[in-house]
């Protein structure tokens, strides 16, 4: 739905809510906001299918500019606010934006960017900076009123370079003439959100950062529909509850590692909260293990709603807890699109139960490609037509599919092939550890063994007795060849706050 019915139908609704701050931004304000911006971004000479970057923390105007980019038909591209200014740089200059927008929180990386970026406008929010202009002064001075050639835009985000240089995940922009009519279907995620329940009424915690494209895509779509979005400034346990709570939230998004901090706090904070409220709990992100999510189902109920897809929205699977409890460790089947496990070698399709490299196929497979990169996208495309997001996986006879992991984390050893996430799933679960990797170092042997490295959730713990204690629970769980042969521990993992972990950073200190 266009900003500007919205506006029109309930302008003093909140749009936005800063659970922290609580500072609240209506449907009205949203809109102005948001004409303001697209108002500048032509007053710099922007035009439909030029870019932009902005890299910001969980900011109150995260979303005007993401919606005074969008109805300026404008690619924008939502940048990690953790990485170093070099990354940055690189991200700002390959997916050519024009314009580039941070904060004063972000001014010690933004001050590294300015003289490498001199052809690109730059703005910050909370006032300027050396080589910034105040993005807040800007667009006071620009009209309020809607540009008139207002078209449809879209996000190009870039992968998180777990393996090397992120790369932008493009997708054709139909810079399609607004506004809609009001009584358009199309509200930003269509049968994806649809899906869900939601409406006007609804009101979306988003717990994550905002750059990452779940939270982006999610709270865009939730606030096209009218709804509500309550945003985090970072995830808390106890924060995340009583916004539930406060703010009577029926419908939210996390991913594995916030249930499993849930599901290690106090008990008697679970029961301080009153959730009921809430209808819809959406998750993505990385598998979930088996034992987390049925300790979450039985607390929070069968509201647990789990899919996989990627920035590439190439397929996408989905599940409720209902079918989840009879396919336990299922993703789902299609929502659209077709899923296929291929024999990577040969490249043929491989019967139920049969271990491969998932692919989706249908209208939306090869509708995407990796920015400045052809050889990454033709990589990507099997000789049928299938695309894959790099995971290995298979379906079961009802075409349920189960994710084994990602196919460049697989262990051989003497021949074996090992999937961490089986290891992981357990090892996390030990009341003494807080998050766990789970690899292949070299064996002289049997070319690999498995290592794991361990945050414990008190770092005395750590050393060789709580080494051994680990290695036998996990022998007591599963196979001793899927068993960690040693361990090591670390204060903190390098996990991105949306769940992945950047396992290659702790990989490479392994292999020579």
């Amino acid at each position: 739905m266009h900003p500007g019915f919205n506006a029109k139908k309930f302008p003093d609704k909140p749009a936005i809510v800063m659970a922290g701050s609580g500072k609240i931004m209506t449907h009205g304000e949203l809109n102005t906001l948001s004409n303001q911006g697209a108002q500048l971004f032509r007053s710099l000479g922007l035009k439909p299918g030029d870019s932009i970057a902005i890299m910001l923390e969980n900011h109150f105007l995260f979303f005007p500019i993401i919606f005074a980019a969008w109805r300026s038909g404008l690619q924008y591209t939502a940048i990690s606010w953790r990485l170093q200014p070099s990354e940055v740089e690189y991200i700002v200059k390959d997916c050519d934006a024009k314009a580039f927008i941070t904060s004063k929180f972000l001014e010690d990386t933004a001050r590294n960017l300015s003289a490498s970026l001199s052809n690109v406008s730059k703005f910050m929010l909370d006032g300027p900076s050396e080589g910034y202009e105040s993005y807040e002064d800007a667009i006071r001075e620009m009209s309020k009123d809607p540009i008139e050639d207002e078209c449809q835009g879209g996000s190009m985000l870039y992968s998180s370079g777990t393996t090397g240089r992120p790369k932008g995940v493009k997708r054709q922009l139909t810079l399609n003439p607004l506004p809609y009519q009001e009584d358009d279907e199309d509200t930003g995620l269509g049968r994806a959100l649809l899906i869900y329940g939601a409406t006007e009424e609804s009101i979306y915690l988003s717990p994550a950062p905002l750059y990452h494209s779940a939270p982006l895509n999610f709270v865009t779509g939730f606030l096209a529909q009218g709804c509500t979005a309550v945003i985090l400034e970072k995830f808390d346990t106890e924060v995340a509850l009583k916004a539930i709570q406060d703010y009577k939230v029926t419908h939210s998004q996390w991913v594995p590692t916030m249930f499993v901090r849930f599901l290690k706090i106090d008990p008697s904070i679970r029961t301080q909260y009153d959730l009921s409220s809430h209808q819809v709990a959406i998750h993505a992100a990385a598998p979930c293990p088996v034992v987390v999510k049925e300790q979450m189902i039985e607390w929070w109920g069968p509201i647990l709603h789990e899919y996989y897809a990627g920035t590439e929205f190439n397929g996408m699977t989905i599940i409720n807890s209902e079918e989840w409890l009879s396919h336990k460790g299922s993703v789902g089947r299609p929502l659209f699109g077709s899923v296929h496990i291929l024999n990577e070698e040969e490249g043929q399709e491989l019967p139920a139960g049969e271990t491969g490299s998932v692919y989706f196929g249908g209208e939306t497979a090869t509708t995407f490609e990796y920015h400045n990169d052809p050889e990454k996208t033709k990589s990507a495309i099997s000789k049928q037509g299938y695309s894959t997001l790099g995971d290995v996986g298979y379906l079961d006879e009802e075409g349920y599919l189960y994710l084994t992991d990602r196919k460049a984390f697989m262990i051989i050893s003497g021949g074996v092939n090992i999937y961490p996430k089986e290891t992981e799933d357990i090892l996390v679960m030990h009341p003494k550890v807080a998050d766990v990797a789970v690899f292949g170092v070299p064996n002289e042997e049997m070319g690999e063994e498995v290592k794991a490295v361990v945050q414990p959730e008190n770092l005395e713990d750590a050393g060789p007795e709580l080494e051994a204690e680990l290695i036998a629970y996990c022998k007591d769980n599963i196979s001793s060849v899927k068993s960690p042969k040693s361990i090591d521990f670390e204060e903190e993992l390098p996990r991105h706050p949306t769940g992945k972990l950047y396992k290659r950073l702790l990989k490479d200190k392994y292999w020579p």
